[in-house]
Parts: C-alpha cells; structure tokens; sequence
C-alpha cells in the first residue's frame, strides 16, 4: 500500500482502458513517477481472461459496478442496466472484445467543432501505435503495439451463413470493418490473443508492473480531487485500511469513465453550482456540462430458433456440453469458450440519404430468454440473434451526483427515442435483420422467429416491443465532453476548464459518439492524452 501523502509526479484515477494506456505510457520513459488507482482488484478472476467468460463477469458484483439507470419515460418507465467493469482493466475485462474504431468522418466531425488534433489523420497514429493486429501493419493498421487484435478462432458455420445472408440481403461484403469503409457485412476482429482475452490490463500493465516508478493500488476507490488555489494536488481516496491521500506534483488524470469520471468531478465541486450547492459540496469550478450530454448507442434483440444444436444455448442447457468444452479450452485452447460467440455483423444506412452507416447489426450465437443485472437466462432451446444497433440516437442524457457519499452510485438517465429519426432508424434495423434471416443462406438454420415474432410486424407494433424490451448499448460517452462553450468540460488537450493540474482522459470525453464499439476509441483517447501530457511536461 502506498504511503498515505505520498507525493507522485502524475496521479490517473481509473485503471480502465484509457486509464491503463495512460499510466503506462507515462511512466515507460523512466523519468515520472505514477499512482495509478482502481476501486475494483486486480484482474486475476479466471472468467475475465476466457473469451466467452463475459457471460459470466457480465453480473459479477466483484468485479463489476453493476449500475442501474433511472426510470427512462420513453421506455415504459423501465430501468436500464449498466455493467461497467469495476476491476483492472475496466470494462476492457468484462465487454464482448470487439475491435471496432467507428467511421474516420466521426473524428473529422470532432475537428469540425473546433477540436484541433482529433481528425481522423491525428488519431489514426494512435490507434495504430496501440494496435497489434495479427493481420499485421499497413496504412490503416498496426503490429507490434500493446493491443492485440484477432481474428475469431475459426469462421463458425452459422455465422458465415449470416454474412452470406446479408450478402444475399443486399450488403455487400467488408473484410475490415476497420478498413476503408465500414459500410457491409462480415467477421469483426476482438481484442483477443491466443484465444485469451486482451485487454488494456493485460495489453499496457502486465509488461509495465516492474516498473519502480509505477504504482497500482487496487481496491483504492477516489473521493474527492484534491483542490488548493485552483489547481488539482491530488486525491483523496478510500481502502480496506481507511481513507488515505496521495499528492500530484504534475497533474491529475481522471480516467473513471463517463459515469465515473463525472461522478468525481461533481464531489470534488467541480460541476453545476446549483446542484453542488445542493449536496453542500463547496464550489471549485462552476461548470454545467459535467455530468451532461450523455450519449449510448440504443439496441434491440430479434432472436430465433435454430434448427440445428449449434449454438452456445445449447452449451449453457447441457452438462455434459459444458464438461467437454471446458476440457476443449485446457487441453487444446479452443472450442466454444475460445470465442465470445459475438462474430460477424453489419454496418447499413437507415436511409439511403445518409452518407455513412448508422445501424450496426450484430449477431450473437446465443439468445437470452431474459436479462437483469443479477442474471441472464439463455432461451431453453437452441437459438442466436440479430442485433439493430443505432449508433446514433438523439438521446441526452446526464449523470448527477444523488448522494454525497462517495461510495453512492450516481443517477444516470437516458433519453432515448426523443426524435422520430431515432424511431425511423430502429425500426428499419428491425425490419433489415428479418430480411437477413429470411434468406436462402439461413433456411438450414432457422426455425422460426422468436422475439418479438412474427405477430408483431406494424410499425406501432414494433415501437411497443422496442419500448419494451430496448436496452442501452453499454457504449456510454460524452459527459466531460470536450469543447469551448459553456457546456464542455475539457479543451482539446483533455484540461478541465478553469481547474489547473486536471485532465479527464476515458470516453466521457467524446463531443459526439463514435459509430461502433467504444474501447478501442477509448485506448486511443489513453495514448493521445499520455502523448498531450507528456509534451506538455517536457
């Protein structure tokens, strides 16, 4: 345990996937010292490293925040469950593994709001500098970096029979959704080695841990910022033995997450004044954007029988299934824990006007009969789904403090089908995955729709079972955006506005977001703003 006061040159509050990439990149050249602190362990659960173990650390309250959403109105008053990794790693160690970066014109958008550095040709080399792809390197695409990045152990029938689906559909295919288009169908790549998980624990502190001048202390869960005079000192943060501090000489690098990261801030009386007032937190910097602007992607589920035994439902309804498959992961490394069962997918345009996708399609070699924050239960018979994502809902939401007490959760609300456009969008993704399954290609397979069925089939029907049944997409983002006007909360070089020595570096940064999955943008978030720092102190 560290000493309590100890002083450090940089202190990142957050061992998540920007977290991670931070720490380490700053204390490689030898010349800083670095704090590095994670509420949750350390990453030694067996389950966090299998690929498809997510099922399992998925309601994992060891290792997982496990949040909840407030009622969301548009959604028949339901809650939303929010997993968020609470371990090394962060959510890096609990997600599906997909390696998905979303459309460079999502970061040439950043640039055109002012954000000098955040176009697609500024973070390209950073996604490359993390990556080490198995494909190896090329313009688009890096080899050698902390990352690895894989393809699925071997193309699975009955994924290849969605893609040929698609193909059949009308998609065309893409063998790289992170190439150049996103546009099309096929097989996604994962954050994933050897049939292990890879994640921004294993790919930026495992070679890091020797370090002397590195410092992680787990079950560490922040407080407050420490603020004198206006600038960040250090924090003060609670363990098992107590609640210690720790003192910054350099900076301070808030890497919570976009509930987390918010959530800090705002007990550090950094936030909207009214509501610090409320809590009587004194008042360090009056900034409403912190906790605004919360964005998610917003998903439904259509699942189907399968008319063959083939999927991982068929895996969690048999014993002696599970028995030899854990035996196919010891001895051989492979078999269907070797995989996440999330393969191939989709990227379409809701309306042809648009100029890039904004439904991601992904299908699942499983389908669950229900899910909470305290289990999943897979449909008792054979079964996969096909996933319409939009990736880019009008929702805006917020996180704010509900308690002052650190250890509180905080309350997170969405907004989601605010416009027609983001009825139009889900609704179309719906109706596309119904096309996909009603094709040549899956006729082996499919037996018959199961969710929602075939019974609901007009538009009002559908929007019922959306608002029903429709879930966040795990993707949060956007509530210490960046920007110069009165509501953002970072600049462009992820310093907080009106506080010195303070930088937030994770996916809560993000002034819009991104079309795809939000890892590995929010690795590249971790070494942009190692790289800003580090000019910066020279």
């Amino acid at each position: 345990m560290v000493a309590d006061e100890a002083e450090f040159d940089f202190i990142v509050s957050g061992a998540g996937s920007a977290g991670c990439a931070v720490a380490a990149r700053l204390s490689e050249t030898g010349r800083y010292s670095v704090l590095l602190l994670e509420a949750g362990p350390r990453d030694t659960n067996p389950w966090i490293h299998i690929p498809l173990g997510f099922t399992k650390v998925f309601t994992d309250e060891k290792v997982n925040w496990k949040f909840q959403s407030e009622p969301v109105a548009s959604l028949d008053n339901r809650v939303l469950y929010q997993p968020r990794g609470k371990v090394l790693g962060g959510s890096s160690s609990i997600n599906g593994t997909i390696y998905m970066r979303g459309a460079p014109a999502d970061y040439d958008e950043w640039r055109q709001r002012g954000l000098e550095g955040w176009d697609w040709d500024s973070v390209l080399p950073f996604f490359k500098k993390a990556e080490d792809n198995e494909r190896g390197a090329d313009e688009l695409h890096g080899a050698g970096g902390p990352l690895r990045v894989s393809d699925i152990p071997r193309a699975l029938d009955l994924p290849t029979a969605v893609i040929a689906a698609a193909q059949e559909a009308g998609i065309p295919a893409n063998p790289d959704f992170n190439g150049p288009q996103q546009e099309g169908t096929g097989f996604f790549q994962f954050t994933a080695s050897k049939h292990r998980r890879w994640s921004a624990a294993k790919a930026y502190l495992a070679p890091a841990r020797k370090r002397r001048n590195l410092h992680i202390e787990t079950s560490a869960h922040a407080r407050r910022i420490l603020i004198e005079d206006g600038r960040a000192v250090g924090i003060e943060y609670q363990t098992p033995a107590g609640i210690r501090r720790a003192r910054a000489r350099g900076e301070v690098i808030v890497s919570g997450g976009t509930f987390g990261s918010p959530q800090l801030l705002q007990l550090s009386g950094i936030g909207p004044g009214q509501l610090l007032r409320d809590f009587d937190i004194a008042v360090q910097g009056d900034l409403p954007g912190v906790g605004a602007h919360l964005r998610d992607h917003f998903n439904t589920y259509l699942s189907f029988r399968c008319a063959q035994a083939v999927t991982i439902n068929d895996l969690a309804l048999s014993l002696p299934r599970q028995l030899l498959a854990g035996a196919q992961y010891a001895l051989l490394q492979s078999g269907p824990l070797a995989s996440t069962g999330i393969a191939a997918g989709a990227f379409v345009r809701s309306n042809e006007r648009l100029e890039r996708p904004d439904i991601q399609i992904n299908m699942f070699c499983w389908s669950a009969a229900s899910r909470t924050a305290n289990e999943v239960i897979p449909h008792p018979f054979s079964a996969f789904t096909l996933s319409p994502v939009h990736l880019r809902p009008d929702c805006d939401g917020s996180v704010r403090l509900k308690s002052s007490d650190p250890l509180a959760p905080p309350a997170i609300r969405y907004e989601f089908l605010r416009s027609e456009y983001d009825k139009e969008a889900i609704l179309h993704g719906m109706r596309v995955c119904r096309e996909i399954a009603a094709q040549p290609a899956l006729a082996a397979y499919m037996a018959e729709e199961v969710l929602p069925g075939p019974a609901v089939s007009s538009d009002e029907e559908l929007l019922a079972d959306v608002r029903a049944r429709a879930i966040a997409n795990y993707h949060p983002v956007g509530t210490c955006r960046m920007g110069e006007a009165i509501d953002s909360v970072t600049d462009a070089r992820l310093r907080v506005h009106g506080v010195d020595g303070l930088r937030v570096a994770d996916a809560s940064i993000m002034p819009s977001i991104i079309a795809g999955n939000t890892n590995a943008p929010t690795i590249m978030i971790g070494e942009k703003a190692a790289a800003m720092i580090l000019e910066d102190a020279a």
